[in-house]
């Protein structure tokens, strides 16, 4: 009895993967090419926000020292 439950377990598993595997096989997917021309065309029209690029002013940026160290 308890070969049919685990072997029941085992077609009810493989059934769900099946479905799943259907599922994402019938995903419509962005070509690589289209979304690298995005996704540049997105940062040449931010790029005068970002602050990888631009910098931060040191009077703005949070994580600066706000004394300096000095040794005696």
């Amino acid at each position: 009895m308890e070969g049919k439950v685990c072997s029941g377990n085992n077609v009810l598993q493989a059934r769900k993967a099946v479905e799943q595997l259907r599922v994402e096989a019938n995903i419509e997917r962005v070509k690589i090419s289209v979304a690298a021309a995005q996704l540049v065309q997105y940062c040449q029209e931010h790029i005068r926000s970002d602050p990888l690029i631009t910098g931060i002013a040191t009077s703005a940026n949070p994580f600066k020292d706000k004394k300096s160290c000095v040794l005696i």
